[in-house]
């Protein structure tokens, strides 16, 4: 792999790839002719998706239009209602909630809605952009089902300008209706493989799909990338623990690829050693990060191997918001690298997440140093990571997947 081969990946992919189109089959479909192309067994593994067409998305308020995007999945109708600003979710905010339509300064997440059906509201409306960049895009949210668990309530999204103008607006009444088709899809995992001397394997993963606004060039192309690099580093070598490669579908609807794969594959994962998950490297500013869902002592060995190799890394300990997740919850030991870069660098799930942002130089370094890694890890007598998840991570693992609430 070299800088000329990763700029053509990048441009080969640079669209949107939602989670269920055509789309995101043919970036699938590519990637896994690449692994293909670099001599590994590859294989599609299709799951099923909840699939929307959003035909209608309208609010006013007072009688003034606001441009919106309907929340997929929260079901069809119209609602009207008094209006409430709630810039907070706690007991004392929502009491007042009852009955109104409220607009919200978060995301909704799955204690968040609950409280909110328990608070009685009558929808919801929610943003996302900034106030301060040009354009007024309005990205496509979605009620996920682990979020509604089946209790629909309307929502839309506006672009934040426009809230903050509803906000100033301040109306007595405001009025949702969407109007959507529900359907059964398909998303895929491409997984290939390299051979061990071992029946134990290591998984590597990276997601493909992007949201709706953005071309996924940094997140997360760049991980697809490294998997590749890391393939095709490490084919060819002798290697005691095989490598099973995953490109991951659908992951920005809730990691539904590595949720399926851990899912279907849960007897196999009893032989997986270690998750290494990749999920937006390369970028030109920015530092390079590992978030170990392990024991502590791998968090170590990190700093020791980035201090023999000259690399800087920062490691801690946690559960990490991507593919590693699911892993971890089935007992793998696990760990996602990143390079972070900073927030006025960078913007994610938009459509400023561009080649511009990145450095083919920085790419091939950052998939180097997890080609390292991972030849440590596969050519090891054993595998020096303890296959125990510490009670720390347990705790973070029941919180992010929504079985207990923080704190």
């Amino acid at each position: 792999m070299n800088q000329r081969e990763i700029r053509r990946i990048l441009k080969d992919n640079d669209f949107i790839h939602e989670s269920g189109t055509p789309e995101e089959l043919r970036v699938a479909e590519y990637l896994q002719a690449k692994c293909q192309a670099l001599g590994a067994e590859t294989h599609l593994e299709a799951f099923d998706v909840e699939m929307t067409k959003v035909h209608v998305s309208r609010l006013s308020a007072d009688g003034r239009d606001y441009p919106c995007q309907g929340f997929r999945l929260c079901g069809s109708g119209v609602v009207e209602a008094p209006f409430l600003y709630l810039p907070s979710t706690d007991p004392i905010s929502l009491r007042e909630a009852r009955g109104k339509i409220v607009l919200l300064d978060t995301g909704v997440t799955h204690f968040l809605y609950q409280d909110l059906l328990e608070a009685g509201i009558a929808g919801f409306i929610t943003y996302t952009g900034s106030v301060f960049f040009r354009d007024r895009d309005i990205d496509q949210k979605e009620l996920r089902s682990y979020v509604s668990l089946g209790k629909k309530t309307l929502g839309v999204n506006l672009n934040a300008k426009d809230a903050a103008q509803l906000v100033r607006q301040n109306p007595k009444t405001v009025r949702i209706e969407v109007q959507q088709d529900e359907f059964p899809g398909q998303s895929h995992n491409v997984v290939a493989m390299l051979p061990g001397e071992r029946e134990e394997f290591l998984l590597l993963s990276a997601h493909y799909d992007t949201t709706a606004l953005s071309r996924g060039s940094y997140d997360n192309m760049t991980g697809c990338i490294g998997l590749l690099s890391v393939l095709d580093t490490l084919r060819g070598k002798k290697l005691r623990y095989g490598l099973r490669f995953v490109f991951c579908g659908s992951e920005e609807r809730g990691l539904l690829g590595s949720k399926a794969y851990a899912e279907a594959h849960e007897e196999e994962l009893k032989r997986c050693a270690l998750n290494i998950n990749l999920d937006m490297i390369g970028s030109s500013m920015g530092k390079f990060i590992a978030c170990v869902s392990a024991e502590e002592a791998l968090v170590s060995y990190l700093g020791y191997l980035g201090g023999e190799l000259g690399w800087p890394i920062e490691a801690k300990m946690g559960v990490y918001s991507s593919d590693s997740t699911p892993f971890a919850d089935k007992g793998v030991p696990a760990l996602s690298f990143a390079r972070m870069a900073p927030r006025n660098q960078s913007n994610i799930h938009t459509r400023y997440d561009t080649m511009a942002v990145l450095s083919e130089e920085q790419i091939l370094r950052d998939s180097q140093f997890v080609a390292e890694f991972t030849r440590r890890m596969a050519q090891s007598v054993q595998c020096p990571v303890s296959r125990n998840i510490p009670d720390r991570v347990k705790t973070e693992l029941d919180e992010y997947l929504n079985r207990k609430r923080k704190g």
